[in-house]
């Protein structure tokens, strides 16, 4: 298996571990407004089940986010070596390594360290469409692209 595969791999493991993460809290949510009784103070009632309420749809937010994500990286071949820098590129640099496929952030495997970044983000942008060989410049350090899988 290729690096490339494996950060793949790291990245969907990740991802199905946060999904499994926000569908409990969802439910537990969920579980926690059904749970609650009419007591004889009825402002007590309503506010438990309110709050449970905006729990939930904090943990329906995320999981609609987590989904889409998980869709978008189904999208990337993983087997694919890339000539540019475009979605699904693993990239090299002498500061560190980059996945372009979802802002996920820090993704470990094994000993390598690779962040994980949305094609929109601002550092994607900056690399999208170049080469190994090109250098772009971030956060005031000019970096050069090695190794492109």
């Amino acid at each position: 298996m290729t690096k490339k595969e494996q950060v793949y791999r790291a990245c969907m493991d990740m991802l199905a571990g946060k999904i499994e993460i926000a569908q409990s809290g969802m439910k537990a949510a969920q579980d926690s407004a059904n749970n609650e009784t009419k007591s004889s103070a009825g402002d007590k009632y309503e506010t438990g089940r309110a709050m449970s309420q905006n729990e939930r749809d904090m943990y329906a937010k995320q999981l609609t986010e987590l989904l889409h994500q998980q869709k978008m990286l189904k999208t990337i071949d993983p087997q694919k070596r890339n000539q540019t820098v475009e979605s699904g590129t693993l990239l090299r640099t002498e500061k560190g390594i980059f996945f372009l496929s979802v802002g996920l952030g820090l993704v470990k495997v094994g000993s390598l360290q690779v962040m994980a970044i949305s094609p929109l983000s601002p550092i994607a942008q900056l690399i999208l469409g170049k080469t190994t060989g090109d250098d772009f410049e971030w956060m005031s350090q000019v970096q050069t692209i090695l190794e492109l899988e």
